[in-house]
């Protein structure tokens, strides 16, 4: 299908008008994100079977007839591998998009796995060898060639002729309500603001520090997020973990100190000593009622290796049971979870995140029965 490029306000404003009746919408982005905590958003792919468009975002002031386009909860919306797009949508619309389904979930749930690409997806229902070569375009630089535009029209072209097949097949097979609930957790887990006062729990080995200690990575981190927030630089240009991690360990008291800790970047010192000192400051004032607890790592809980591995065949029958890969029914991740919460370790039962195993149609499947099987102490 030829596409039409969007480049001015009144073109998008008429173009969405018309989208709007539309029932269903393929929808693709190009951005870049080499240096920047958020992605800079290049171009929007959209068809609806009779116009496929393509959207310059950097020559339009106002893309909100499109964002109302993604919070039409009467349009379908569906994109492939959408995690990074749902980023872009957030932070260069502020848009949590309604009824929208991701086909790589859609294909996962039809047994190709839990990755597969849209090139891979495309030559499986149409045979067609899709040109990757432009994948690495930087989508900023303006002007986009012929072959740049044409490469992005092809993401929506076929998106939007596959979709009736692999909705068809999902339909078959029992499966549409799981893979419509598996996109909705992806978008709610992107769209849940981040905490920088959580930022600490996720550098790795913090697990060694005590509570003081603790205490000094959190501030160290929620500060370095603040930073990179501020800036729009990737959370290690800011300072590298482990620069945080021996700050916290040795809580110095100069910058010359500082440079002389081991496993502390010297680059990350030279220019932001003077700002981690003010901040190993504010954190030494902090009140010790105030101090995270200890982290309890999951793998040193006895018996964990044995019960995870009962936890996996038990999940390994449940899947059988049910036609579903292991892969769809549980990640190592989400065993881990389940356990962490079952021990309650590091108060995760006090936690508001979900249990997913225990949720949404992994929970009507299997998670009653899993919390029978848990409660008689794995058998």
């Amino acid at each position: 299908m030829h596409y039409q490029l969007i480049e001015d306000q009144n073109s998008l404003n008429q173009l969405c008008e018309q989208l709007a009746k539309a029932k269903v919408l393929a929808i693709d982005t190009e951005f870049v994100r080499t240096r920047t905590l958020y992605a800079k958003l290049g171009l929007l792919q959209v068809c609806d079977g009779e116009q496929l468009a393509l959207i310059d975002p950097l020559a339009i002031d106002d893309l909100t007839p499109f964002w109302q386009l993604l919070t039409n909860g009467d349009i379908t919306k569906v994109l492939h591998a959408c995690s990074e797009d749902l980023e872009v949508f957030l932070t260069a619309g502020n848009c949590k998009p309604l009824n929208l389904i991701d086909s790589q979930i859609m294909m996962s749930f039809l047994g190709h796995g839990l990755s597969l690409g849209y090139a891979a997806m495309v030559k499986h229902y149409t045979d067609i060898e899709l040109d990757k070569s432009e994948s690495r375009t930087d989508w900023i630089k303006r002007p986009l060639t012929e072959k740049q535009l044409a490469y992005a029209s092809a993401d929506v072209d076929h998106l939007f002729s596959i979709y009736p097949k692999l909705l068809a097949e999902i339909t078959q097979a029992g499966f549409l309500a799981y893979a419509q609930q598996e996109t909705q957790s992806m978008i709610d887990k992107k769209f849940t603001p981040i905490k920088d006062s959580e930022m600490y729990l996720n550098i790795k080995m913090s697990w060694r520090l005590n509570p003081k200690q603790l205490n000094t990575l959190k501030y160290l981190a929620s500060w370095r997020f603040q930073q990179a927030q501020k800036r729009d630089l990737p959370i290690g240009f800011v300072a590298k973990d482990h620069t945080l991690m021996a700050l916290a360990q040795s809580n110095p008291s100069t910058v010359n100190a500082m440079s002389m800790l081991e496993g502390a970047e010297e680059l990350d010192i030279r220019h932001k000593g003077k700002a981690m000192l003010a901040v190993l400051t504010q954190a030494d004032k902090a009140d010790v009622s105030s101090y995270p607890t200890k982290i309890n790592r999951l793998d040193e809980y006895p018996g964990y290796k044995q019960i995870f591995k009962q936890v996996k065949a038990f999940l390994v029958i449940a899947s059988e049971q049910n036609g579903l890969a292991i892969e769809n029914i549980a990640s190592k991740k989400q065993i881990n979870q389940f356990l962490t919460w079952q021990f309650d370790l590091n108060h995760a039962r006090s936690s508001a995140d979900k249990v997913e195993l225990t949720s949404g149609w992994r929970n009507v499947l299997f998670g009653q029965t899993l919390l029978e099987f848990a409660k008689q102490g794995y058998k």
